[in-house]
């Protein structure tokens, strides 16, 4: 029996994290979402055109499974179908986290997919982050391409416009967030200002890969091998 995290305490999580995004610069303005399942067909989610930073927990709006609004006064983001393909195609997820963290967000305008194995914890918790193709805001599209996914990542970077993640809690989806950008970060440092990186072999990898279940982690992609599939 699947253990949804109830109205309260998932309200209280969306707060908090919404106020951790805009204080980290994750999010600008009134960007970003989140949202969490509180039952076999509500979500609990954030509304449109509100800050992050300065939310209060009577904007937020329960919505079932379809995007229709059960309860609240707000309007729900247009992004929301993401978040609700992403329930419909795993159940096992129970939180999802939208933002434009500006570094990783720089990779997809880039279309370079962090896959580098160099850093151990980013192998564990994440193993890669693709980039997926440019699709209209708010279409139909973007679920589309992020569907398959929802089941053998944990997040995702989406082309000119954000970072996208999940979890079976609202903190695992917000600290995969922290943890791509983070990825980034250490990335860009080592491509671009240091300009030499050690990376991991695949027997480290592996042993690396191995631990997920350790953590409680039941995805995450594999990143790519130094020398292996160069053109």
């Amino acid at each position: 029996m699947k253990k949804y995290v109830n109205e309260k305490d998932a309200a209280g999580a969306i707060i908090d994290i919404g106020q951790r995004m805009y204080q980290r610069n994750l999010v600008a303005a009134n960007d970003g979402n989140i949202s969490v399942r509180i039952g076999k067909k509500e979500i609990l989610a954030t509304p449109s055109g509100v800050s992050k930073g300065f939310m209060k927990k009577k904007m937020l709006i329960v919505t079932d499974l379809d995007g229709n609004v059960l309860r609240g006064e707000g309007r729900p983001s247009s992004e929301l179908k993401m978040h609700l393909r992403a329930y419909k195609e795993n159940p096992q997820i129970m939180s999802v986290c939208h933002a434009h963290p500006p570094i990783s967000t720089a990779f997809g305008i880039a279309g370079i997919a962090l896959d580098k194995p160099i850093l151990a914890e980013a192998v564990i918790s994440l193993g890669d982050v693709p980039v997926l193709p440019y699709a209209e805001l708010g279409s139909d599209e973007i679920p589309n391409i992020m569907a398959p996914y929802f089941t053998s990542h944990n997040g995702v970077i989406l082309a000119n416009h954000g970072v996208t993640t999940w979890g079976s809690d609202p903190y695992a989806a917000y600290y995969r967030l922290e943890s791509i950008e983070y990825y980034a970060y250490i990335t860009m440092l080592t491509e671009k200002v240091i300009g030499h990186s050690n990376p991991l072999n695949r027997e480290q990898i592996d042993a690396l890969v191995a631990m997920r279940s350790k953590f409680g982690i039941m995805a995450g992609g594999y990143p790519a091998i130094p020398g292996e599939n160069d053109n």
